[in-house]
């Protein structure tokens, strides 16, 4: 029985974790910087940069996932919490696919040169700044609310490691797993 994700899968939920970190850091520190400065302009690439990256690896993640299975919760909790854990995920998934998108498309539409990784983008040769703030403020309602779900997700694995005591959060955790001293073939 596998008590871990396989090392591939841990890697792209934590650096995913890692860009979200960025990309909603440089939202928020954009309101310190000038309108118009070159501060302000960085913070914005870096948001573009660590979008676009989620994006990417998202993809990658569902890929990855398609061909893994996910280890067992020991002990298994009851079948509605699997359900909320499955609608979670499914909502985080939606959100990290989605939110990128909409910001690239908002980009797009509303004409805004910038470059990923020294590419430049492409935009649009007719902007239409009408559909362009729309995208935009979905992206940024649903930003918002990323908040929420990031902090309940985050919240759900605590509660299973310190309240229920059980391996969901552990089967995540980077590293290798202890092996208790009475299977490990050492004396006491």
């Amino acid at each position: 029985m596998k008590k871990k994700y396989g090392s591939v899968q841990i890697f792209f939920h934590w650096a995913v974790f890692i860009l979200i970190v960025v990309a909603y850091a440089a939202m928020e520190l954009k309101g310190f910087a000038t309108r118009g400065g070159s501060l302000r302009a960085q913070l914005l690439t870096i948001h573009y940069t660590a979008g676009v990256s989620v994006l990417l690896l998202m993809l990658f993640r569902m890929v990855v996932k398609g061909f893994s299975t996910a280890p067992d919760i020991v002990p298994e909790p009851p079948q509605w919490q699997l359900f909320f854990a499955k609608l979670i995920h499914v909502i985080l998934y939606i959100m990290f696919i989605g939110l990128p998108l909409l910001g690239v498309l908002s980009l797009y539409f509303g004409g805004k040169e910038w470059t990923f990784v020294s590419y430049v983008m492409p935009i649009s040769d007719a902007p239409n700044g009408r559909l362009q703030l729309v995208l935009k403020n979905l992206h940024e309602l649903i930003a918002n609310t990323g908040y929420f779900i990031i902090g309940l997700h985050a919240l759900a694995a605590l509660f299973h490691h310190y309240v229920v005591r059980d391996n969901t959060l552990i089967r995540m955790l980077p590293g290798r797993e202890k092996i208790p001293l009475e299977n490990s073939g050492q004396n006491k």
